[in-house]
């Protein structure tokens, strides 16, 4: 990874440079946490850690790389879900539990689990939700909103199995669910994620 997305930045960083680093990242936590991805602004973190805009662009690149750093991803999602962005409606759930899982079971998964589990132990699960709704699944909402007005409950449910998901399998591992192959763990979920992502809306009750 780069600079630009957070990780990876050359070594031998001054004391002050790191201070000024994690007080930017500090900053981004409380922003996203409060206002979410879309509404927080480079801006607003910069003036609330009490250094420049340019500073943060420097650092971390784009508020997405902002984002990702600040909730120690190891990957972009966006590189993470190109399969996704590739395929078609029909094929979505397949291709969001493939994309989404390779990464968990991968070695960098264990930074996502373990940026996860610090959030969960904290009580700052305010940004899993702004992570999962307004990053890692705001392009599919888009291509989902069939009636109109229901991409959001879709989307939701999908969050809420995928996140379910992930507390069963890697933090509480489940057996035999936490060593089920990959493939057989897709196998089982990738039907209900593409049910919730284009199946017939139910009808309206009480």
């Amino acid at each position: 990874m780069t600079e630009a997305n957070g990780v990876g930045s050359k070594s031998g960083r001054r004391p002050g440079q790191s201070k000024t680093r994690e007080a930017i990242l500090a900053s981004a936590r409380t922003r996203f946490a409060q206002s979410g991805f879309d509404t927080t602004s480079i801006r607003s973190v910069a003036a609330d850690a009490g250094v420049d805009s340019a500073l943060v662009h420097h650092y971390f690149g784009t508020k997405r790389g902002l984002f990702v750093a600040a909730i120690a991803l190891p990957a972009d999602p966006a590189e993470v879900l190109e399969p996704v962005a590739a395929a078609d409606n029909d094929d979505l759930g397949r291709a969001l539990a493939t994309a989404i899982l390779g990464v968990w079971d991968s070695k960098d998964g264990e930074a996502v689990i373990a940026a996860f589990r610090s959030m969960i132990a904290s009580g700052d699960t305010t940004l899993i939700g702004t992570f999962l709704l307004q990053v890692a699944l705001r392009d599919v909402a888009k291509r989902v909103d069939s009636p109109i007005g229901s991409a959001l409950e879709r989307v939701n449910l999908v969050a809420s199995q995928m996140a379910g998901l992930l507390l069963a399998r890697h933090i509480l591992a489940l057996e035999p669910l936490a060593s089920m192959p990959v493939a057989r763990v897709v196998d089982w979920v990738a039907p209900i994620l593409q049910q919730y992502l284009t199946g017939p809306m139910p009808e309206n009750s009480d």
